[in-house]
């Protein structure tokens, strides 16, 4: 296969981003075809990159002319259109999350273990971070002894208009729920969410901002991570692991340091466009050679079924106030061991 045809679900921010990074960055692919339900965006950016304007995300799934399907649609439409992928045999990359709802989830680990290979892979692309992989290396090595507590933070400068206290945990706080498991190798056993004062400035209907994630890992290792839709400065992503013998942080990106004027300052990222671009290449450069080879390695659908349901009990626990224990579906053995 010299190219592999991908076709582009969803036209939106991240469907444009990543139709530009395929075009530009992404080597031994091309974009061949794309669908969004607003069909005016779709043949934009289908006259900007050259590809067909399908119909619909169907009528592109089942196009001869498509290799390979890359899910950016909105959340609620993620799960049909990874199960109309797996139906057709073809490797789909699906942004975060896989679904908003367990049971969705579950139909996907149901449809591929039937197929009886991996071909969907989750957009979960702080795995492929510099600085998060640099941060596993060092919590895996024992520098820190034992991890006993994680502190975390992500902050948006401000939030869509969209943007309601259910998607700040399913949409934004997904990324922490997934990376915090894969830094420490272990399941959830219990969750909490805590309401602060209510952001004055960020207030709308149906937002609770700031709201604060509180997770407890297997081995107890305790992680709070403040979900922040409107800090009014930038686009902030911090992580500081604690251990028995000393702590490993999560750098910030590389930027010049600026003293003038009486001040000491660095330039804060606008947004998570400029903050993950490495990350978002190295994702995409291995899933698209992966595919090629025949084999997929990236965060799997049950990745993404672990942090859907993580993000489903929490938001139970912010509408009840309660700590509760958290339990996952039956794990099949096809994605046993696969940390």
């Amino acid at each position: 296969m010299e190219k592999l045809r991908i076709g582009v679900i969803g036209t939106g921010a991240i469907g444009r981003e990543h139709i530009k990074r395929l075009s530009e960055r992404i080597v031994g692919c091309e974009t061949v075809a794309v669908a969004d339900v607003d069909r005016d965006a779709a043949e934009r950016v289908a006259s900007l990159c050259g590809a067909k304007c399908c119909e619909s995300g169907e009528e592109l799934i089942l196009s001869p002319e498509v290799d390979a399907v890359l899910v950016a649609s909105w959340d609620a439409t993620h799960a049909k259109y990874v199960l109309a992928a797996v139906a057709e045999g073809k490797y789909v990359f699906c942004e975060k999350p896989l679904s908003p709802e367990t049971k969705d989830c579950e139909r996907i680990l149901e449809a591929e273990s039937a197929l009886g290979k991996r071909i969907v892979q989750v957009g979960f692309m702080r795995r492929f971070d510099s600085g998060y992989r640099a941060l596993k290396a060092a919590i895996k090595s024992g520098v820190i002894g034992n991890p006993l507590m994680i502190h975390a933070c992500h902050r948006n400068m401000t939030h869509a208009a969209t943007m309601t206290s259910e998607m700040s945990i399913k949409n934004a706080g997904i990324h922490e729920i997934d990376i915090m498991r894969w830094l420490l190798e272990e399941e959830y056993v219990q969750g909490q969410v805590l309401l602060p004062r209510q952001n004055g400035i960020s207030r709308k209907e149906n937002l609770q901002d700031p709201q604060i994630m509180l997770l407890r890992t297997e081995s107890g290792v305790t992680i709070d991570v403040e979900l922040n839709q409107s800090s009014g400065y930038g686009y902030d992503i911090q992580c500081e692991a604690v251990g028995e013998e000393g702590t490993v942080r999560l750098p910030d990106p590389a930027t010049v340091v600026t003293r003038a004027r009486g001040a000491c300052s660095f330039e804060v990222r606008p947004g998570w466009e400029t903050r993950f671009t490495e990350a978002y290449d190295i994702e995409l450069q291995q899933w698209v050679d992966e595919v090629k080879a025949d084999r997929i390695t990236g965060p799997s659908a049950w990745d993404g079924t672990v942090a859907c349901h993580t993000a489903v009990v929490l938001g139970e626990c912010r509408e009840s106030g309660e700590i509760r224990g958290i339990s996952y579906p039956h794990c099949p053995d096809f994605y046993k061991n696969m940390f």
